[in-house]
């Protein structure tokens, strides 16, 4: 959760130190006793008077402080409140004995008091303060005094508890606000990756392919530039559907276009499905492995032929996409020399996030001594979490 909320924050509507001051008031009595010469020594009384109003001051102030409310300095000045409360309490009496729920409101305010030391402190307090009021006066009043010290304790204790709750929960909702929105865009950024990753790879090997065929045979020319129109259109299509949340890709689909581009690219296709048909899911999931497949294999594999397989497992439940190429596979990484095992890209990356998110895996590697081997397996009734890593990186 959230730290805590700077009392200061124009977005919090805690409770302030300032809240508690105007219960000072309940020591007009005390005062009044004062001021007619009831209170035995004028000075001495002043005297505990002023104490108890500036410790009483202090503890709120301390309590209400984001630097100091945790540490013991308000249990410091608390201590000190209480010695000064059953002093005036004990040789006064009468309206001095107001001052115990004002001693309960302050404890209430402490955070270090908070949970059962609290209510134990609550009970001996508005304990005593109820036997002091029943000695001074009657019963009655001993009993009010004592129910309204320990209720003072509790009621300002749950509102603060209450308070911190709720600045705890708004931190904790901005965290999940912002969480979300960066999940989002992670989700944009590997979906326009693997759109626009493939999509201009198959461009750039059918336009190299309408430059080679042009001198020769402009029909076959032309059939690869109306490729690339067909491409670009669908390429704007997706995006769009991408930028409003609800693309969802297909296998069939995914696997045209991967023939399409390998055949395109000069590597000879072969495309094997078998089994029972998957849920949409599933199938969108295994077609972008396809896409990022195909487009590896298109741009650095220098292969000749590439076998894609999708089957169900003998168990029945789980798919599993195998594409393998006969080429060098990925480009050595700089300063390695050919052959030496690459890291996988990110757009493997976001694949294996994608499908660890739904329950499958996704290994990629050297296939032998020669060519490149994606293998994916997820599922068969896969579904991806809702908010979670939709797209590979």
């Amino acid at each position: 959760m959230g730290g805590p909320v700077h009392p200061r924050d124009p977005k919090d509507r805690g409770p302030r130190s300032y809240t508690l001051l105007p219960w000072l008031l309940m020591g007009v009595g005390a005062l009044s006793n004062l001021i007619q010469g009831e209170a035995g020594n004028p000075w001495l009384a002043g005297a505990g008077l002023l104490a108890f109003n500036s410790l009483y001051i202090s503890v709120v102030i301390l309590a209400f402080n984001p630097r100091l409310r945790d540490t013991r300095r308000p249990l410091y000045a608390l201590a000190g409140l209480a010695v000064i409360t059953y002093t005036i309490a004990i040789g006064y009496g009468g309206s001095w004995l107001q001052f115990f729920p004002l001693l309960s409101l302050a404890s209430g305010a402490v955070r270090p008091l908070r949970g059962k030391p609290l209510t134990i402190w609550l009970v001996f307090l508005s304990g005593s303060a109820g036997y002091l009021a029943g000695w001074d006066g009657d019963g009655w009043d001993g009993m009010g005094i004592g129910y309204g010290t320990f209720l003072s304790g509790t009621v300002t204790a749950a509102v603060l508890s209450l308070s911190d709750t709720v600045r705890e929960l708004r931190a904790t909702r901005q965290e999940l606000a912002r969480a979300a929105v960066e999940k989002e865009r992670l989700r944009f950024s590997r979906d326009l990756h693997d759109l626009l990753g493939h999509t201009l790879s198959v461009v750039v090997v059918k336009a190299e392919a309408a430059r080679r065929l042009a001198p020769r045979d402009l029909d076959a020319a032309l059939g690869q530039v109306a490729d690339i129109e067909a491409v670009g259109r669908q390429a704007l299509t997706e995006i769009r559907e991408a930028v409003t949340g609800y693309r969802e890709g297909s296998l069939t689909t995914e696997l045209d276009r991967a023939r399409s581009a390998l055949e395109a690219a000069g590597i000879e296709p072969v495309v094997r499905q078998h089994g029972p048909a998957l849920s949409p899911q599933a199938g969108a999931l295994l077609g972008w492995v396809v896409r990022e497949g195909v487009t590896n294999a298109v741009r650095h594999s220098g292969a000749t032929r590439c076998e894609i397989e999708v089957r169900v497992t003998p168990e029945g439940d789980r798919a599993r996409l195998t594409i393998t190429d006969d080429g060098r596979g990925p480009a050595p990484a700089p300063g390695k020399t050919p052959g030496t095992p690459t890291t996988p890209g990110t757009g493997l990356k976001g694949l294996t996030e994608r499908l660890s998110s739904a329950g499958g895996t996704l290994d990629a590697g050297p296939d032998g001594r020669h060519g490149f081997r994606v293998v994916a397996e997820l599922p068969v009734d896969a579904e991806e979490p809702v908010g979670g890593a939709r797209a590979g990186g």
